[in-house]
């Protein structure tokens, strides 16, 4: 079996964020990651500025990968609709481009990336990895970096729900006119037990991702596009933001996300990075940001105090995101009841700087 000082889990945002800063701090970490190349995930187009300037800071500029200016946010509830300027910069980006610079940037570093290999089983006492390829790999502190997938021997303990949320998420053609429509903003519609967000990518595309109750897909025969069309009445703009889209790709999904959950309880040598830290709702938050400053600080931890510095990182970056996480699980809440989120959108609509307050009460900060 091999060992390493810094063993990454996941070569996602959180892992190659870690990666790249431990590898400048000469512990020369491996990173195991499933996808040979990287892929568009369900969360994670949009950017805020506490992500970008995180990101900035890595050596990544997310304007030089294309990403898209974002000035904007546009709520959207039955036929209420509110605008605002962002209070900070942001961007949108999509998971594959960035995943690719971030990556590629620890590599250039001197991080190890071992790719195509999917962990099977983790073994939390020994902080070993077994693999798919049938080796196994241990080191002296796990980075744990999956995001919202979990790993047999260290899953999350996150209480059951009896109707749990899921993420859906398709990359979209669109139309000029919807191109046009969604020029530098971000577009939110809520609905009964769900919201959804629209925003253009580097590549000309436009992101669409839901978070949606169970029950609401499964009620539509498990048929992503079905749902939007049952959802014509309540979000009538979503239905038509669809309809305006000459092609797209294939629906992707993630199960059982449980917003607003964060690890509380450090253990040594274990550090939980990104949305197995943290899972904040994108409907005001960022989970990319919670990524990037989740594995800068268990980094910067490392570094100064080794394996034994997970035990005060763990409450220490919770306590840093309750306020975040909870404010943003609290108005996914409030957008996905009606008779909530409708004399909400008309507040909003009176006094917008609301919005803006909103958003930025919600960054994890770059610290």
């Amino acid at each position: 079996m091999r060992r390493t000082a810094a063993l990454i889990a996941g070569g996602g945002p959180a892992g190659a964020a870690a990666a790249i800063l431990l590898a400048r701090g000469g512990a020369m970490p491996v990173v195991i990651e499933r996808n040979r190349e990287p892929q568009d995930m369900v969360c994670g187009g949009f950017l805020g500025g506490d992500a970008i300037s995180l990101l900035r800071r890595l050596g990544v500029d997310p304007a030089s990968l294309g990403a898209r200016p974002i000035r904007r946010a546009r709520l959207i509830g039955g036929k209420r609709m509110v605008e605002a300027e962002l209070p900070f910069e942001a961007a949108g980006l999509s998971r594959r481009t960035l995943d690719a610079a971030l990556l590629d940037q620890a590599e250039a570093q001197g991080a190890m990336i071992e790719r195509g290999l999917t962990i099977r089983r983790i073994d939390r006492t020994t902080r070993c990895l077994h693999l798919s390829d049938e080796t196994a790999i241990s080191g002296d502190a796990l980075f744990l970096a999956t995001g919202k997938h979990d790993t047999r021997g260290i899953a999350r303990p996150v209480p059951p729900e009896s109707d749990p949320a899921l993420g859906l998420r398709i990359r979209l053609d669109p139309t000029p006119a919807l191109h046009a429509a969604l020029d530098d903003i971000i577009e939110l519609h809520l609905f009964r037990d769900g919201y959804a967000g629209l925003l253009r990518q580097e590549d000309g595309s436009v992101n669409l991702c839901l978070s949606v109750a169970q029950s609401r897909l499964k009620a539509a025969n498990g048929q992503p596009a079905r749902l939007i069309e049952d959802l014509a009445r309540e979000a009538p703009r979503l239905a038509d933001r669809f309809g305006a889209a000459t092609a797209g790709s294939a629906w992707s999904s993630v199960a059982r996300v449980p917003y607003g959950w964060r690890a509380t309880r450090g253990e040594p040598g274990l550090f939980r990075l990104g949305d197995q830290s943290a899972v904040i709702a994108s409907l005001a938050g960022d989970g990319i940001a919670i990524a990037l400053a989740s594995a800068t600080r268990a980094a910067h931890c490392f570094l100064q105090g080794g394996g034994d510095a997970a035990i005060s990182f763990q409450p220490d970056f919770a306590a840093q995101a309750r306020r975040p996480v909870s404010l943003a699980n609290l108005l996914m809440h409030w957008g996905g009841t009606p008779w909530i989120a409708g004399p909400l959108l008309g507040l909003f609509a009176r006094a917008p700087g609301l919005i803006r307050q909103a958003a930025a009460m919600t960054r994890i900060g770059a610290g």
